[in-house]
């Protein structure tokens, strides 16, 4: 008999999910591994980013329950699993100096708080890898930080009966490998970049390119490149999902799906920790894993 292999995604907020690993998730899903997005938060606090539903009052005045409709059809898209870990959205403040954050949001929960419940759901499901955000967020947004603090105490807390109790948490349990999401990466910005430029067509990625070059953008260490080309459809379709976060005309969609499969088939992770022997750099994120369950 052969153990059931699962993948827990870790994600701030619905939409993060879509724009973060979906073409990953839904290839596993269709190799028959059972997949399990954890959402941290509602996103209650999210603007409208979609320019043609800016001023709906129904959606402003309803965005908690607007977005969770707009999982539960991405959640049915990617053929995933969805839970919600129940916080609530930081906001992303602005301004200089930066205003403090709201009271009672995810990103002020104790660490070790809020990383035990996430250990309730990792005990529960049992994932051999988990993927989340870097320390830096992936972008400094006050949520993303915060998933990648929990993500990683809940890691090694999962197995630790004495920091969270089995009659409380669940019986112990330890994934194997953590992954962090790098799919906004230099390598593959530029090399759309390029394609689109030698095909006449506008690139999107130019300012992009220019904002990391003057900001001093470190490059992170790519490890991990999982081939799932024929799952851009269904990755583009879950985000458009999230309707009041995607613009369907913006800019995540003007590089053709056929120019992406030919020039840049993959998405890319960072292995953060590891409990098994692997070889970097990998094509799939339980290697080390599959031949061992």
């Amino acid at each position: 008999m052969t153990e059931q292999l699962r993948l827990m995604a870790v994600h701030a907020h619905p939409d993060d999910e879509s724009s973060k690993g979906a073409a990953t998730m839904a290839k596993y899903v269709s190799e028959g591994v059972d997949v399990l997005v954890v959402t941290c938060t509602g996103g209650e606090r999210g603007s409208i980013l979609n320019p043609k539903l800016q001023g709906d009052k129904y959606i402003e005045d309803n965005i908690h329950e607007v977005r969770r409709k707009e999982m539960d059809e991405a959640r049915e898209i990617l053929g995933v699993k969805q839970e919600w870990l129940g916080f609530v959205d930081s906001g992303l403040p602005e301004g200089d100096p930066l205003p403090p954050l709201p009271e009672g949001c995810f990103a002020l929960e104790d660490v070790d708080h809020a990383a035990g419940e996430l250990v309730r759901k990792i005990r529960s499901f049992r994932p051999q890898v988990i993927t989340t955000y870097d320390e830096n967020g992936g972008y400094p947004h006050p949520d993303h930080i915060m998933t990648h603090k929990i993500t990683m105490v809940a890691f090694e807390g999962a197995a630790d009966t004495e920091k969270y109790p089995e009659a409380e948490y669940g019986p112990a349990y330890q994934p194997l490998k953590v992954y962090y999401n790098q799919g906004f990466n230099r390598p593959r910005t530029e090399a759309l970049h390029q394609a689109m430029l030698d095909r006449g067509l506008d690139s999107p990625y130019g300012e992009w390119l220019k904002r990391w070059d003057d900001s001093g953008h470190k490059d992170r260490t790519l490890t991990t490149y999982v081939p799932c080309a024929d799952f851009f459809e269904i990755r583009d379709k879950a985000l458009i999902a999230h309707r009041t976060q995607i613009d369907p005309d913006g800019g995540w969609f003007r590089v053709p799906l056929e120019l992406q499969k030919e020039v840049w088939p993959t998405e890319e992770y960072e292995l953060a920790k590891s409990l098994v022997a692997t070889s970097l750099p990998e094509d799939d994120l339980f290697a080390g894993i599959r031949d061992n369950v």
